[in-house]
């Protein structure tokens, strides 16, 4: 059986990164190896994942800055899933989260959509 271990996520620097997905997404920091001297293996995901995370990957070209809050072209481009929309949207707008909407309920669940540090768009869903 297989399944999606990690989705990379272009960031302009590791440590801000970190603070914004554990500080303020309530995410945790699964590892944090450094490779080089430049170059960091960081993968966070959300309390309770077993399987995906996210790498946290420190764009290095002019192209993967170019990406960085854009991966995808404006969409929503990553799915939080969570068990109590409302104690989780309190939680992060408090942290610092800027949401771009309130919750609203659409048939597949309750939703808010968020941007991370970079503008990056994810729904914060509350699954019917």
């Amino acid at each position: 059986m297989a399944h999606i271990g990690l989705v990379t996520l272009l960031v302009r620097d590791y440590d801000e990164a970190i603070e914004f997905y554990v500080r303020a997404a309530g995410f945790r920091l699964v590892e944090d190896r450094k490779l080089d001297d430049r170059k960091r293996w960081v993968v966070v995901s959300p309390q309770g994942a077993r399987e995906t995370g996210l790498l946290l990957a420190r764009a290095t070209t002019a192209a993967q800055r170019a990406r960085i809050g854009d991966q995808a072209g404006g969409r929503v481009c990553l799915f939080l899933n969570t068990d109590d929309l409302d104690r989780d949207y309190e939680r992060m707008r408090a942290a610092g989260v800027r949401f771009a909407e309130k919750p609203r309920r659409e048939p597949y669940g309750t939703v808010a959509v968020f941007e991370d540090l970079y503008g990056n768009r994810w729904d914060l869903i509350q699954p019917a």
